[in-house]
């Protein structure tokens, strides 16, 4: 069976008690904001995260 979730390593730029705003490449401008809701996310080394989160959810904020 294949697995629809993804884990990407992103930059973390700011979290809410609801959701995490997070970029590919560290550029804020860039970032999006993911909910919680849909979301894990695991705190690596400062700043970074490795956001596991669906595969539509990925393409759809344009992360794949």
């Amino acid at each position: 069976m294949k697995s629809d979730l993804v884990d990407l390593t992103m930059q973390l730029h700011h979290e809410t008690p609801k959701a995490i705003l997070v970029s590919d490449a560290g550029d804020r401008d860039k970032a999006v904001w993911l909910p919680k809701s849909h979301v894990e996310f695991e705190r690596k080394k400062q700043g970074v995260v490795v956001v596991t989160l669906p595969e539509w959810m990925a393409i759809e904020k344009k992360l794949l």
